[in-house]
């Protein structure tokens, strides 16, 4: 017998509930300084001293960048891809601080960018940004409260950081019509994240992991018990893992099915990996194990040319509201140029493609083609 689909192909009908995720959102440094309002350029990293010196790499890869770009300029060809699939939420993991402070940490690479050029997240209608990385505490707890300030102000919602433990610890609520979504934000100690970070009852900080065991995976699904209402909708955020590689640790996977089995997770949107990694469907919820950066002042950096860390993703997830259950997912592959998204070669979207489809095959999962300019996930049970 062959093997069955269980998420189809076809569009499904809009009684759906639209999700668009990514992953890192780095607009930081380098991009910071070719919006309209950036911050002091001054670095404090071994090699380079100036953000600026982000931007000339670039321009050494892919041509002159023009400065002092309206808030629009970074989201290219996505806020056409935005108007076409029209999501009913946009999520992002924002890894960059908002602030103009100078309280940096002593860690050796420090993003931010400033309040003024936050309106990119805007410009993109986002709806809700994970705080709980590496980098949301890189300009101290003083630019992390700026940070919480800002995006407030703007009608951003956040969750994984806040000005004490319980704030840090609460989902941001997003309503719909029909629906309502909890987003939880993790942090965890293998990304990179330093353990002093974490929110106290007394201090601003992140919502961190100390590890991903199936205990750990239990208590955050106790605590998801304790919030969720019968027919919410929930998604749990989580920043994990190393940078480069397409290794998904046993860990990992045990944590994520742990977060379906024990709390009806619809989502587990992993990040943290600078490229996309596999895509698991189980038990017809979605599992990203890691979503790639989907922007960043890479250009002209040297030394990961293999795993083309310029090439992104847009991950378009339709849940049924009522369940939760995953219905469809597409993926719309783009390119970081210039600082801004652009559609890549049919090469590199074929790269990209195959790539993708090898990594998550051991998931029995399927990324093909779908259009011109799109991909779809689909997955196979076994036969019987």
């Amino acid at each position: 017998m062959r093997d069955e689909p269980q998420v189809q192909t076809t569009q499904p009908q809009r009684h759906s509930l639209r999700l668009f995720l990514c992953g890192d959102v780095m607009c930081g440094r380098g991009i910071d300084q070719v919006l309209a309002y950036p911050c002091s350029p001054e670095l404090y990293e071994n090699y380079i001293r100036s953000a600026e010196d982000y931007v000339l790499l670039a321009e050494q890869v892919n041509g002159r960048i023009p400065r002092r770009n309206g808030p629009s300029y970074v989201w290219g060809v996505a806020l056409d891809e935005f108007k076409r699939m029209q999501p009913d939420a946009r999520i992002i993991n924002l890894e960059t601080a908002v602030t103009r402070g100078n309280d940096r940490a002593h860690r050796g690479i420090n993003y931010r960018m400033s309040p003024e050029n936050a309106a990119c997240l805007a410009a993109a209608r986002i709806d809700c940004c994970a705080l709980a990385n590496n980098h949301t505490l890189d300009w101290g707890r003083a630019g992390l409260l700026e940070t919480l300030t800002t995006l407030q102000k703007m009608n951003v919602k956040t969750a994984g950081a806040g000005r004490n433990d319980l704030e840090a610890c609460a989902p941001a609520a997003l309503n719909f019509s029909t629906a309502r979504l909890l987003f939880f934000s993790f942090g965890t100690v293998s990304s990179g994240i330093p353990p002093d970070w974490a929110a106290t009852a007394h201090t601003p900080g992140i919502n961190l992991l100390s590890g991903v065991s199936e205990q750990d995976a239990s208590r955050v699904a106790n605590q998801i018990a304790a919030l969720k209402r019968p027919d919410d909708l929930v998604v749990v955020s989580i920043h994990w893992g190393s940078n480069w590689g397409y290794h998904v640790p046993d860990e990992q996977m045990a944590f994520a099915r742990t977060l379906i089995d024990e709390a009806g997770v619809s989502v587990v949107h992993g990040h943290s990996s600078h490229h996309p990694r596999a895509i698991e469907i189980y038990r017809n919820r979605l599992i990203l194990y890691g979503c790639g950066d989907f922007l960043n002042d890479y250009e002209g950096i040297r030394g990961y040319e293999q795993y083309r860390d310029d090439l992104a993703l847009m991950y378009f997830a339709d849940l049924q509201r009522t369940s939760g259950s995953l219905q469809a997912l597409n993926l719309v592959p783009l390119q970081i140029r210039n600082f801004r998204l652009s559609y890549p070669s049919r090469q590199d979207m074929e790269w990209l493609q195959q790539t993708l489809d090898r990594q998550c095959q051991r998931f029995r999962t399927r990324v093909m083609f779908d259009s011109d300019r799109q991909l779809v996930v689909t997955h196979s049970t076994p036969a019987t």
